[in-house]
Parts: structure tokens; sequence; C-alpha cells
């Protein structure tokens, strides 16, 4: 199972920020930076707050649990629906992606 370190190094790298980058957004060192993403120290609140604000999912890297970020063109019924897909076995999701893609190629 991933743990918090493993989920917040993800996340960097998804913002495509440096370990560097996003420890100064955090308010700390590049060295604590990697103690997270190592599991050998665990972030404060503070810092939890702070790399919020520059796009990391904190819900993710706490819980393991993605939030659907919902953009002013979806609806909260597209949101529900994006966020219970994610919740579903890869398998799944992969079985519903090309059933939704088979029906606009039907188009």
């Amino acid at each position: 199972m991933k743990g918090i370190g493993t989920r917040l190094k993800e996340e960097r790298k998804r913002l495509g920020l440096s370990q560097t980058e996003l420890g100064a957004v955090g308010g700390i060192e590049p060295n604590s930076q990697g103690l997270y993403e190592r599991g050998h120290r665990f972030p404060n609140a503070t810092y939890l707050s702070a790399i919020a604000d520059s796009g990391v999912d904190i819900l993710y890297v706490v819980t393991g649990v993605k939030k659907v970020q919902a953009s002013d063109g979806i609806s909260a019924i597209e949101s529900k629906v994006l966020y219970e897909l994610d919740g579903l076995p890869k398998d799944v999701q992969a079985d519903i992606k090309q059933l939704i893609t088979t029906l606009f190629k039907a188009d």
C-alpha cells in the first residue's frame, strides 16, 4: 500500500515540480521534502495547507482517495459521475471507458 510519502511524490511529479520547488512552496528545506517523500518524516498541517494552494490534492496525499476537481464547465452531476468512476476497480473503469468510446464512434 502506498504511504503518504509516495503519494506526495506522485503529486509533486504530476505538477512537474522538483523537491526544491515544492519544498519552497511549503516553506521547508529541500532535504525535508525528501524526508517526507521517503516516509522518514511526516508533513504538518501548515505545510499541507501551503502546498494545497499549488494544486496538490491533499485529500489524496493524506488518505489515498483522489478528489475530482470540477471546473466551471462540469455540472455537479458530472462531477459525481467522475468521482464514482474513479472509485471503481481499474478493469471496470476500462470497460466503461471503452463503452463510452464505442458509443461516441457510433454517432
